[in-house]
């Protein structure tokens, strides 16, 4: 056995034997390399080994940290593999939800946006001004479906930079990544036909189901490895499934991203009983650590896949513009678009392709990844701090949501209830899913600054969870 591998078994079996307990950081490698006798080189590789294997995290400027893989979902939780739902009824509740959200000087954990402090809003409106300035009295005619060339080729290089061919063809911009995923459902689908989601799931799935009169087939996914795809299969196997609305990257509410392998395989999977996947990509630019997560789309040599993303969660929330990379769909995702929403705004893809044209938004990229990485994992420290510890926080390395599971006998909705009036907003489990497997759990945004309030809320929080144990 390698010198590296000793170690690495070493600090596995401490982990495992908790003398390291989740949230302790760990020697730093120049201690460690003293402590060990090993070379820096040995011990740096060990860690990267443990990183890679998800028992240690790795924090900029602060060192390495036993992962915080804390209580997965209890087994009960997961017992349900797949479960069908035919009529959905769940916008009432959402549209409650989102509304009592913008309540004034509320601390809004139930936010799906990131704190609009992080966005560059002073250099994207600069942008902004020089396309109305210099906007031809043909942009309207030059900016229908598929979209402003210029914007579509932009997109079509960062495809390129990750190594996957999207000809700016397939691309189609639209008004924000909802329209994206509601126009390439509508394009494969019609009432009454079955379509698998995630359990949990975006609650705009569910909206989107809802409103198109389709079935729903909600698949067990688990908040670090996503979705299971052996009940993948079987749903596959056992109804006439049409579309699989996925994702695959920093998914919402659990924050898991899948392996590439599991993303090779759900293609494989998918392209053998001949499903389309309509990939909802949104935060897949908010990933910690030095690697881009690739898309499922990667893997797709057939053009079943939909890869919808947008601007909104990494560069600026009102824009709304998105796009699909719509593969054989493309055209008639077109004509869908141009019979209802027409166009997206001109003046707006004009801005973003001016302004995607710079080195401003990498740079801004790489200083947001950075801010969330922090914030998320100082939030997760001070839930840890405060809430009762048979309360579980899942935390994942990507993106800005905590998924918070109370014991079952509790209802997050009552605690949402209870917290608003404090003027404190979760996002309650049941949001995410047509039936009540989740009612027990809730959705924490992390991207705010950890202030003095957002430190007060949280402590009520543990205190308003604490009075529900002990009623």
């Amino acid at each position: 056995m390698a010198k590296y591998e000793n170690l690495v078994e070493q600090i596995r079996d401490q982990i495992q034997n908790e003398i390291w307990k989740v949230g302790d950081k760990l020697p730093s490698l120049r201690k460690q390399t003293e402590v060990s006798g090993m070379s820096l080189m040995t011990v740096l590789h060990a860690y990267q080994v443990l990183e890679s294997q998800g028992w240690i995290v790795s924090h900029a400027r602060s060192g390495y940290f036993v992962a915080p893989k804390v209580q997965y979902l209890s087994a009960k939780t997961l017992d349900v593999t797949v479960q069908t739902t035919e009529n959905i009824d769940i916008n009432d509740f959402i549209f409650e939800v989102l509304q009592a959200n913008r309540t004034p000087y509320i601390v809004d954990f139930g936010s799906v946006y990131p704190d609009p402090k992080l966005y560059p809003r002073h250099q994207v409106n600069k942008s902004l001004m020089a396309a109305a300035r210099t906007m031809p009295t043909s942009s309207a005619l030059d900016n229908l479906p598929p979209g402003n060339e210029e914007l579509r080729q932009l997109i079509a290089k960062r495809y390129a930079a990750q190594g996957i061919s999207v000809h700016p063809e397939e691309i189609v911009i639209t008004a924000g990544a909802l329209e994206a995923l509601n126009l390439s459902l509508q394009a494969v689908t019609q009432a009454g036909d079955w379509v698998v989601v995630e359990s949990p799931t975006f609650y705009g799935a569910l909206q989107s189901l809802q409103r198109l009169n389709l079935r729903a087939l909600s698949v067990r996914t688990h908040p670090q490895d996503g979705i299971d795809l052996d009940s993948l299969e079987k749903a596959l196997q056992s109804h006439s499934v049409k579309a699989c609305w996925l994702m695959t990257n920093h998914q919402n509410p659990l924050g898991c991203t899948l392996s590439n392998d599991k993303k090779k395989r759900l293609i494989e999977l998918l392209a053998k009983y001949n499903v389309f996947l309509i990939e909802d990509d949104v935060y897949s630019e908010l990933y910690f650590g030095g690697q881009k997560p690739l898309p499922a789309k990667a893997f797709d040599q057939q053009g079943m896949t939909m890869h919808c993303s947008s601007f909104s969660k990494s560069l600026v929330a009102g824009f709304r513009i998105g796009w699909v990379a719509a593969g054989k769909m493309a055209l008639p995702i077109q004509k869908l678009q141009l019979m209802s929403t027409l166009s997206a705004s001109a003046p707006i893809q004009l801005a973003l392709a001016k302004y995607l044209s710079t080195r401003n938004y990498e740079n801004h990229l790489r200083q947001l990844r950075r801010k969330l990485e922090q914030r998320k994992f100082a939030m997760w420290q001070l839930l840890r701090s405060y809430f009762p510890p048979n309360v579980s926080v899942n935390y994942s390395e990507g993106g800005y949501f905590l998924w918070a599971e109370l014991p079952e006998h509790l209802d997050a909705t009552e605690l949402y209830q209870r917290a608003l009036k404090d003027n404190i907003s979760i996002a309650p489990g049941k949001m995410f899913s047509a039936s009540k497997q989740f009612n027990h759990c809730f959705r924490l945004n992390s991207s705010f600054e950890c202030s003095e309030s957002e430190e007060i809320a949280i402590k009520r929080l543990a205190e308003l969870i604490q009075n529900m144990m002990d009623e």
